[in-house]
């Protein structure tokens, strides 16, 4: 059933929040239990549509895979299939990184070209290249990615593109090489955060990394691995969504269970924009509005992460004068833009940069979400605007945030789903 966020603004938000598990790292941790067949538990793994996604695929697989208590799933891949068809794999482009592990295990794979929201181009070219310079087979044709590792072997792997280095991209080869004998070094490696509990979690079940981190990962191949136990690491993007929805308001928000250290960028930029920040060893609070209009430039990890860019863009609203937002990863990120002008925003975009003249009166409108951070950018700015909002196509919100509308709630915020039918005569739901 179709179902609609009604927002209804004004309303401060104070209080304190645990952090969800991190979406980004639960999918490739999932991906990568394929590479055993013994199992693998994970925790801490956020309830969302993209993991009940990547569960359905690896019971496709073959994988036996169970949800015993909430946050923890279980998978015993004794036996695996190399074949993906699309009709799994269209859900979500994240189901890419099942490739790495179907090869590392089987040393075969055939996937049709995944899917996913529509943020811009993001092909896959660096993974197939990738995969190529370890002396894989790779063949693509009529949507379909087949790749013979049979004859494959550690190499030197560059992973860097024009938008930086791609993460998902990093994990495939990682995953490959576990199980490829003689040394993979992956130059130009993705440094984030859920790259780096991914390694990890490789690291309990027997692989043999180096540099996970840093831009050179080397990784060792070993004949076999393991299970393990693994809890996935906190979620920064929904941290800073809800850091966020605090400063927004001027109210008064605290997120727990989480690491600082893995915001940094994005916490600086609330700092430069006048939001007081407070840091613990696994808390952050922030308070207070923002007084400066900034400047913010997307990147790869350590920079600015181009998923809290359209959040940011909704705080950006409220300061008076000229901001802007230069998306480096996914330069066609801004449509969320033309709605958060239906609300009275004032916005002007040329090419990769957008330019926010804040300060302008935000009225409730009925919106649109075009993709998973755009929803989140949506309820924001909703929040500060006066009358209703309706936001439409919460699919989007469900693939990343879990319980979004209710823990708004508990900090104040006037915020209910409701069936698509109880939208205002007039107004459309696809």
């Amino acid at each position: 059933m179709l179902q609609v966020a009604r927002i209804r603004g004004g309303h401060v938000l104070r209080g304190s929040l645990r952090a969800a598990g991190s979406k980004n790292a639960s999918l490739p941790l999932l991906a990568a239990s394929l590479l055993t067949g013994e199992t693998v538990t994970l925790r801490n793994v956020p309830d969302l549509s993209d993991v009940r996604y990547m569960a359905e695929i690896l019971g496709h697989q073959g994988a036996i895979v169970t949800n015993p208590e909430p946050g923890v799933w279980t998978i015993c891949a004794s036996t695996i299939t190399h074949r993906t068809p699309y009709d799994l794999v269209r859900k979500m482009r994240a189901s890419v990184c099942l490739l790495g592990s179907l090869i590392g295990r089987l040393r075969h794979a055939e996937m049709a070209i995944p899917g996913g929201c529509v943020i811009g181009p993001r092909p896959i070219d660096l993974h197939l290249k990738g995969l190529e310079a370890m002396g894989c087979v790779v063949n693509v044709e009529a949507g379909l990615v087949q790749v013979d590792a049979s004859r494959a072997r550690g190499d030197t792997v560059f992973m860097g593109g024009p938008m930086g280095s791609t993460v998902l991209g990093t994990a495939n080869i990682v995953m490959a090489a576990t199980l490829t004998p003689g040394i993979t070094r992956i130059e130009c490696a993705a440094r984030e955060p859920e790259v780096v509990d991914l390694c990890e979690m490789l690291i309990k079940m027997g692989a043999l990394i180096r540099g996970h981190g840093t831009n050179v990962i080397e990784v060792e191949g070993v004949t076999t691995l393991h299970g393990c136990d693994h809890t996935v690491i906190a979620d920064r993007i929904e941290a800073g969504t809800y850091l966020v929805a605090g400063a927004i308001t001027g109210g008064d928000v605290t997120v727990t269970h989480c690491n600082p250290a893995h915001l940094t960028a994005f916490l600086d930029k609330l700092r430069e924009a006048g939001v007081s920040v407070e840091t613990g060893p696994d808390f952050i609070r922030a308070f207070g509005r923002p007084t400066h209009a900034v400047a913010i430039v997307t990147e790869p990890y350590p920079g600015f992460p181009t998923d809290l860019q359209a959040q940011f863009m909704a705080l950006q609203l409220l300061v008076d004068g000229r901001s802007t937002v230069t998306e480096k990863i996914y330069p066609a990120r801004f449509m969320h833009a033309a709605e958060l002008q239906r609300m009275g925003a004032e916005i002007a975009i040329d090419g990769p940069t957008a330019a926010i003249y804040g300060d302008r009166p935000l009225s409730g409108a009925p919106v649109m979400a075009s993709d998973l951070r755009a929803s989140a950018a949506l309820i924001l700015a909703a929040l500060i605007a006066k009358g209703e909002t309706w936001v439409q196509r919460l699919y989007h919100l469900d693939r990343g945030y879990e319980r979004f509308e209710e823990r708004l709630r508990g900090l104040g915020a006037d915020i209910e789903r409701l069936p698509a039918s109880e939208l205002p005569k007039g107004f459309a739901e696809d």
